[in-house]
């Protein structure tokens, strides 16, 4: 590329926010030309905004600091300046519905990190490596909306980029029942130890509709575009239990799968060590060279040590093994505010762009 397609970031305060913007630092096809936030944030530069609130923990890119922030519900003004937006909000279901159609009808893609369009039926809910086939409903979606260029497609939960991608590998097996427990950092809430002291030496049982979207959003991935929409798969059947632990990043998931075609240990290994997806395909900026990577040591993948593989966009996996009332059983780690959040959301981008659903505006 010659010239950098322009970034805007809504939400571009908030820790997703600060992820996007270092991701998009240096970024060989995408520049940040404009960030928007609430009412209360804008008129301030960047560094104004989030000054004792940056929480990563490599410094705030030189680049974005003088840039002043908009407000994000003046859409028209954020809109003019900028060929796509990654979206990235704390606000209520319905009111971050009619922002993203809002940025949409004006003309601008709109990558959401956010959960309120995951199930709106012509609005594409992406892994790349997985179903990048979905991205076909966006035509329907621009009919609807009425926009030749805008669109709205959206990245699935966190907690499930630690395991599907394996079961996906496994597909051709047709896993029939999945259980899974997901243990996940604090930074899944948008917090440091220093806000949330309570998390110090302590595990909470329950994230508040973490497990539906756990046991659901995996069918949805799976689907089929038909019609204009998107139809969930009815298999297979997964229950899970979701558990926030006290650590900085990194989700890990214990899994117990059982097959209707049973493969071998053997068969497994082979299928994540050989998985590639049309990220790798295309050679995308941020796609991991090797998707799912297993550790054969016994004590890992470990959060601490595997969490940033591949640039924090690798998949690990490990301690593999017959179960005695499934299958098989396995453990799965990823980076939650990396794969799971922003840079999987950098990631649909650059997929979107390679595609050609994304050009200058």
């Amino acid at each position: 590329m010659t010239e950098k397609l322009r970034a805007g970031i809504v939400g571009g305060t908030g820790m997703v926010g600060q992820r996007f913007i270092a991701l998009l630092e240096n970024h060989p096809w995408f520049q940040v030309t404009a960030i928007a936030a609430s009412a209360n944030s804008a008129g301030k530069t960047y560094e104004e905004s989030v000054k004792g609130r940056w929480k990563l923990s490599t410094p705030m890119p030189e680049s974005v600091k003088h840039i002043p922030v908009q407000d994000a519900s003046r859409v028209e003004e954020v809109a003019a300046g900028v060929d796509l937006i990654f979206c990235a909000v704390d606000m209520k279901k319905n009111e971050i519905q009619a922002l993203e159609e809002a940025y949409a009808k004006a003309g601008v893609p709109v990558i959401s990190n956010n959960s309120a369009h995951r199930w709106t039926p012509d609005v594409p809910m992406v892994v790349p490596e997985i179903n990048p086939e979905h991205l076909e409903v966006i035509a329907a979606q621009r009919k609807r909306l009425g926009t030749e260029t805008g669109f709205i497609a959206v990245k699935p939960n966190c907690s499930i980029q630690s395991y599907v991608p394996m079961l996906n590998a496994l597909r051709g097996f047709k896993p029939t029942q999945v259980v899974a427990s997901t243990y996940q950092a604090i930074s899944g809430a948008g917090k440091t130890f220093t806000d949330w002291p309570e998390m110090l030496d302590n595990v909470i049982p329950y994230i508040g509709g973490e497990e539906e979207k756990s046991e659901q959003e995996p069918l949805r991935i799976w689907g089929t575009v038909e019609d204009g929409q998107i139809v969930k798969a009815s298999a297979p059947h997964i229950t899970t239990q979701c558990i926030r632990v006290p650590v900085t990043d990194g989700h890990l998931a214990t899994v117990f799968v059982s097959f209707e075609n049973k493969p071998s240990k053997e068969d497994i290994l082979e299928s994540w060590k050989n998985y590639k997806g049309r990220p790798q395909e295309l050679e995308l900026p941020s796609a991991p060279k090797q998707f799912i990577t297993y550790f054969e040591e016994e004590n890992r993948p470990q959060t601490n040590l595997d969490r940033d593989i591949e640039n924090g966009m690798g998949i690990s996996a490990g301690r593999l093994r017959e179960d005695s009332l499934y299958d098989f059983k396995f453990v799965g780690l990823s980076h939650n505010t990396l794969r799971g959040a922003a840079g999987g959301a950098v990631l649909i981008a650059e997929l979107l762009k390679a595609e050609g659903y994304i050009t200058k505006r």
